[in-house]
Parts: structure tokens; C-alpha cells; sequence
């Protein structure tokens, strides 16, 4: 049955490389599940977290500690399995009978590729929205816009650290919900 009463909204941090390269024998690994909802009727955001993933197929290169603050000691305190991971996703926002979104498209991408590759269930539905060209489109914007740049549009402030998954899907159910305003 599906929910109308809240969106998910996710934003993933993984691991990377300065130059882009992937290292042969190497994938993009999710290091962070940043999850909140956003409450249709209220336009209040909640249940904001970050879920740290342990990376099973790559390493966490200076490079990604730099740009995200995700450490080994962070991963070996906090990280939990991406089986783990994607469980705690459904049993505790229930996306897969909700609209769940995102701002831009790697967050879809990744996740999809990652269960599939893993053979772990697709923890989300199939309703996806991808917040950048919504936005870009309400406001009348030619090219795409980062997730700081449509704050700035917008006149809301960037809470939290960019590039921490948790406070990224904040500031992205920000903009959709001024989308939805």
C-alpha cells in the first residue's frame, strides 16, 4: 500500500578517487546512507541519520576521507554491513511504499548497481525523484545546480558539513520542500 504522508530522501557518500580513476579490481563502495523524511502535510523533516557502510570492494582513499570526513576508524567504529544497511533503510522508513528522493541521480544509480552487484534486495520502491532538474525547472534555471548553489537560490542556509550523507539529504529536503511550497 502507499504512503503519501512522507518522501524519503537520501544522499550517499562513497568511496572515490582524486583523479576519477577507479583502480582495477576496484568499485564504488556507499561508505554513508544519509536518510531523512520529509513530512508532506507539515514540510517538517525527520528522522534525519547516517548509516556507515563497511566498503567491501574498494578502500577509503585520502582523497574520500578529505572530501566526506568518512575515516577507517569511523568505518571500523560505526560502519555495519550493506545487507545491514539497506534492512535498517526499510524496516525504518518504509520506502518502498513511499516516494523516495534524491538530489541528482547518483544516489539511484549507485544504490541499484551496488544491491544488484551484492545481490542484496533493492531496499527503496520505484518511485524516485530526482530534486535537481525539478528544481532547476521551478525556477526557471538553465543548467543544473549543486545542492549549495539552490540553497543560495532559495535564500535557506546549508545546514550541517557538505558532503556528510546525513546533512546533504537534509539540505535536499529543504529545496524539495520549497519545491512543494
Amino acid at each position: 500500500m502507499y504512503k503519501p504522508d512522507k518522501i524519503v530522501v537520501i544522499d550517499l557518500d562513497a568511496t572515490c578517487w582524486g583523479d576519477d580513476e577507479i583502480p582495477i579490481g576496484s568499485s564504488v563502495d556507499i561508505l554513508e546512507i544519509g536518510i531523512c523524511n520529509l513530512v508532506v502535510a507539515t514540510g517538517e523533516i525527520t528522522d534525519k541519520q547516517s548509516i556507515y557502510v563497511i566498503p567491501e570492494r574498494s578502500e577509503i582513499t585520502p582523497f574520500c576521507t578529505e572530501l566526506t570526513g568518512i575515516t577507517h576508524d569511523l568505518i571500523r567504529e560505526k560502519g555495519i554491513p550493506f545487507a545491514d544497511a539497506c534492512k535498517i533503510v526499510r524496516e525504518q522508513y518504509e520506502p518502498e511504499q513511499r516516494l523516495w528522493a534524491g538530489y541528482g541521480a547518483f544516489d539511484r544509480i549507485q544504490l541499484e548497481k551496488q544491491c544488484r552487484d551484492l545481490q542484496v534486495p533493492f531496499p527503496m520502491g520505484n518511485s524516485y525523484l530526482n530534486i535537481m532538474p525539478l528544481f532547476c525547472a521551478k525556477m526557471k534555471l538553465t543548467g543544473m545546480r549543486g545542492l549549495k548553489r539552490a540553497l543560495r537560490t532559495i535564500n535557506e542556509p546549508f545546514d550541517g558539513l557538505h558532503h556528510n550523507g546525513a546533512d546533504d539529504a537534509y539540505n535536499a529536503a529543504k529545496v524539495l520542500r520549497h519545491i512543494l511550497s
